[in-house]
């Protein structure tokens, strides 16, 4: 995909090639005035390997990968299931009576959606900062506990300012899971291996639709009691605390401390992620770091498409039951008619991931074809006229919105460029924060399109649909552009270079375990 093989084998998305020489360490001259803080936080036990001066078996490095596999990727599964169903809850709530147990009027209801999100970018950079100090996996599962009983008081709220604080709340503690989650993909995971496992966690949020959609029809039946939309937060909010405790109780914060990995399997586990060329964890902040994430293009880039992709957003989390509703389905419809935009969301990005894991420098291409349904989606949504009462072509509009889902592979894959295409863990944390401060931008615009005095039409809401799946498609190829000539021009360097390919790559890899960034260490490759 417009780089040649030395570029492939330098650090692109085959970069688990492990060289066939000895280390090349500070004697050398890499890294020669590095100090301990510059040192990964496993950098002793990846020397203790040998530190690049074997190679790996292949098949004791497969057995690892399953053992990984088999207790990472259920606990993260889990996680991002339950935390997309407790933000969402006010949607499930939403045709239960939640506007009247908690006297909404007006706009307030699209505040809830958007507060929510105020929260989770006032906590971006201290959840960055604290995730990189502490155990990144004590810090999530605490948020967990957190949130959890969050939910569990949503039914005492009895008015805007009550449920609002409580929204803010929440936004503040799950803040750290998708952040953190791309920090646990680069610390556990070769960069190859990293699309797949990152769509089959962010397809949960598919399968949260999908039971949520089941729970609120189930709700529906309850006759007796509390009313109903206090069940949905009670029932969400109980199993969020549970997993909580099963999370910190199971899920270890690096390899090299995993109790799962017997003997000589961590360090099989570091030298893995080591060949990525960015190290596992360095939990020292660096300033310079910091403005380099300042100055490089792709976060920018980076954050304009985050912001674009969740404006959208609102129509399939907050708002779904509601337009729903404006299209003529009764209350107990609006619950499942929303399945089958979660099935193309699980479908759409499960295809994705292995496209993206199975063949290299793919990541950006099915982006970009995700992104392209979505527009053709939203310019139906505008162009379809839904009639005086909004249930004209009702069909065609609710297919287009069930094709919205297919956005879920564009966000996905861009958290890749962080977990992948980042290194110096200060900068790969700070990155990460700014694309999921756009995210919260997006999500806060996002809802304030859904213009209460429009029902039941919202045209201003699928205009924005349209634009902001538009302006990130172009962004997408910006960032392809971008990261092709950059890999092109390390290509030529690297040609001049009188060191052997097998010298380069081992000296990005030493570079990577001392925590330099992917713009100094220029043995690194992007993964398009």
């Amino acid at each position: 995909m417009g780089v040649d093989d030395r570029s492939v084998s330098a650090g692109s998305d085959r970069g688990d090639a492990r060289p066939k020489h000895r280390a090349t360490g500070p004697e050398d001259g890499v890294g020669a005035a590095s100090s301990s803080s510059d040192l990964d936080d496993t950098y002793d036990i990846y020397k203790q390997k040998g530190g690049g001066e074997t190679d790996l078996d292949p098949v004791e490095a497969r057995r690892v990968l399953r053992k990984i596999d088999w207790h990472i990727l259920p606990l993260l599964m889990g996680s991002y299931m339950l935390q997309y169903l407790d933000k969402s809850s006010i949607n499930f709530a939403s045709v239960y009576g939640l506007q009247k147990g908690t006297n909404l009027h007006g706009q307030d209801y699209s505040w809830l959606s958007s507060i929510f999100y105020f929260g989770y970018l006032v906590a971006q950079y201290p959840a960055g900062y604290l995730m990189q100090r502490l155990p990144v996996a004590k810090v999530i599962g605490v948020s967990t506990l957190a949130w959890g009983v969050l939910i569990l008081t949503t039914p005492a709220c009895n008015n805007f300012a009550g449920i609002a604080a409580n929204r803010f709340l929440l936004g503040l503690f799950e803040a750290v899971v998708n952040p953190g989650f791309v920090l646990v993909m680069s610390m556990w995971y070769q960069k190859s291996e990293q699309p797949l496992r990152l769509v089959i966690y962010y397809s949960m949020n598919g399968w949260a639709g999908i039971a949520g959609g089941l729970l609120g029809y189930a709700i529906g039946h309850i006759t007796s009691g509390l009313p109903q939309w206090m069940y949905v937060f009670l029932i969400f909010g109980a199993i969020s605390f549970a997993w909580g405790v099963v999370f910190l109780a199971f899920m270890p914060d690096l390899p090299s401390t995993a109790r799962f990995l017997k003997g000589h399997e961590a360090a099989v586990a570091v030298d893995r992620v080591a060949a990525n060329r960015q190290g596992v964890k360095n939990h020292h902040f660096k300033k310079y770091q910091m403005w380099q994430t300042l100055k490089d293009p792709k976060t920018w880039i980076l954050f304009v498409m985050s912001i674009s992709a969740q404006i959208p957003n609102a129509a399939q989390s907050s708002f779904m039951s509601i337009i729903l509703k404006t299209f003529g389905f009764s209350t107990l419809e609006t619950q499942y008619m929303q399945i089958p935009g979660n099935v193309i969301q699980i479908v759409s990005l499960l295809a994705s991931g292995y496209v993206a894991s199975r063949w290299p420098n793919m990541r950006c291409i099915v982006m970009i074809l995700g992104n392209l349904v979505c527009v053709v989606a939203g310019g139906v949504l505008v162009g379809l006229s839904p009639g005086a009462d909004s249930t004209e072509n009702r069909w065609g509009r609710i297919v287009a919105l069930w094709l919205c889902s297919c956005q879920s592979v564009g966000f996905a894959m861009s958290l890749t460029m962080v977990s992948s295409n980042v290194a110096g863990y200060t900068k790969k944390q700070l990155t990460g924060a700014f694309i999921f401060v756009g995210y919260c931008a997006g999500n806060i615009v996002g809802p304030q399109t859904f213009i209460d005095a429009e029902a039941p039409l919202y045209k201003s809401a699928y205009i924005a649909i349209l634009v902001g799946y538009s302006l990130k498609t172009v962004s997408v190829m910006v960032l392809y552009a971008y990261m092709w000539s950059e890999n092109a021009k390390r290509d030529r360097e690297a040609a001049a270079n009188p060191q052997s390919v097998e010298q380069q790559d081992q000296e990005a890899v030493e570079k990577g375990m001392r925590d330099v960034t992917e713009i100094d260490n220029k043995g690194f490759r992007y993964a398009l």
